[in-house]
C-alpha cells in the first residue's frame, strides 16, 4: 500500500551523495531506521533494492517501506479511549486521569498501552505502541502515540524544535507574583527515591513558561507552556515557589482532596509539526469535569 511507503526524488544538487548520506543528512534519518530497513531490504530504487553504499544519481526515486514485522508483550485489553487526531502515521488520544500510560511492576495491566494494542488490533493494524509523550498516572490530556518507526523518529527529534509546544493548565494554591514569567530552575532526583523531585544545583536545567489565564478569591489557573520534559517537572516547580497544584499530595497539602481527588493539572494543547510533510498539528481538549467542579468552588 502507498500509504505505508515513503517516497522521494533525488535532485541534482544531491545526486553523488551515496544512499546512507542522503537518508542521514537531507531527510534526517536516524542511523537505527535507516540500518533496519537497509537489512530487511525495505529500502528501494526504481523498484529495486540497494546497499547503503549505492551511489545517487539525479530523478532516481527512493521508496521507503514503513511496514515491519514487529511484536511487544502488552496485553490488549478493551478500554474506552478518547481519540481526538488519527491517520496513517500517528494517533493522539485524551487521557483520562488515574490512568497508567506503560505497564509497569506497579501496573502490569489497565494502562492506556494496553488499551491502545486492544484499539489497533480492532482496527486491523499492526502496530506497537511508540509513546512520544507521557504523563503522571493523575495528570489529564492529550497524549501523542506513533503508528510506525518512522514517525517516532521524527517527532522524538522534532521535540526540541520551536514548532513543537505542549501546554498545560493548572490550578494552584495562592497566587504568583508576576502575571507571567519563565520559571528556570534545576530539576534533580535525589539518590534512592524513585518517585520524587527536588528543585537542585545538582540536577537538569529545567524551564516552563507561565500565565495567569484566571484570578480567583484566593488562587489562581494558569496555562504552562514546557520547554524541556522533566519527570514532575510543573509539580516540582510551582511546589518550590509555593503555590503547589490543587491536590497535589505528592508535592503540596497533604489531605488536599476536598474539592479534587488528583493534581489539577492537564494536558490540553499539542502543536507539533506532522512527521509526513511538516504540517504543524494544533490539538486542544477541554477542561476536565472534576478541574471544572473545582474552579466552581473556589471561586
Amino acid at each position: 500500500m502507498e500509504e505505508n511507503k515513503i517516497v522521494f526524488k533525488v535532485k541534482e544538487q544531491e545526486q553523488g551523495l551515496k544512499l546512507k548520506e542522503y537518508l542521514k543528512k537531507i531527510q534526517r534519518f536516524s542511523g537505527r531506521l535507516i540500518r533496519g530497513a537497509a537489512l530487511s531490504g525495505r529500502i528501494e530504487i526504481d523498484n529495486k533494492r540497494v546497499k547503503l553504499n549505492h551511489v545517487l544519481k539525479s530523478g532516481d526515486v527512493i521508496c521507503f517501506n514503513l511496514i515491519k514485522e514487529e511484536s511487544q508483550n502488552i496485553g490488549a485489553e478493551k478500554m474506552d479511549i478518547e481519540v481526538v487526531y488519527e491517520d496513517r502515521d500517528i494517533i493522539v488520544v485524551n487521557k483520562k486521569p488515574g490512568i497508567v500510560v506503560h505497564p509497569t511492576r506497579s501496573y502490569p495491566s489497565g494502562t492506556l498501552a494496553n488499551g491502545l494494542i486492544y484499539y489497533f488490533q480492532k482496527s486491523g493494524e499492526n502496530c506497537i505502541v511508540r509513546l512520544v509523550s507521557r504523563l503522571d498516572m493523575d495528570t489529564s490530556g492529550l497524549i501523542i502515540v506513533a503508528k510506525n518507526q518512522f514517525a517516532h523518529m521524527c517527532l522524538s527529534r522534532d521535540m526540541k524544535s520551536e514548532d513543537f509546544e505542549k501546554s498545560y493548565i493548572a490550578v494552584i494554591h495562592g497566587k504568583m507574583k508576576e502575571g507571567q514569567g519563565i520559571i528556570d530552575l534545576p530539576i534533580y532526583r535525589p539518590e534512592g527515591d524513585d518517585i520524587r523531585r527536588i528543585v537542585d544545583k545538582r540536577g537538569q536545567r529545567s524551564i516552563t513558561h507561565y500565565k495567569v489565564i484566571e484570578e480567583f478569591k484566593h488562587d489562581q489557573l494558569l496555562k504552562l507552556i514546557l520547554k524541556t520534559g522533566r519527570t514532575h517537572q510543573i509539580r516540582v516547580h510551582l511546589s518550590y515557589l509555593g503555590h503547589p497544584l490543587y491536590g497535589d499530595t505528592l508535592y503540596g497539602i497533604e489531605g488536599d482532596n476536598r474539592y479534587i481527588n488528583r493534581q489539577a493539572l492537564h494536558a490540553y494543547r499539542l502543536k507539533f509539526p506532522h512527521p509526513r510533510g511538516n504540517k504543524i498539528l494544533e490539538l486542544e481538549t477541554d477542561i476536565p469535569e472534576d478541574i471544572s467542579h473545582l474552579i466552581k468552588e473556589i471561586k
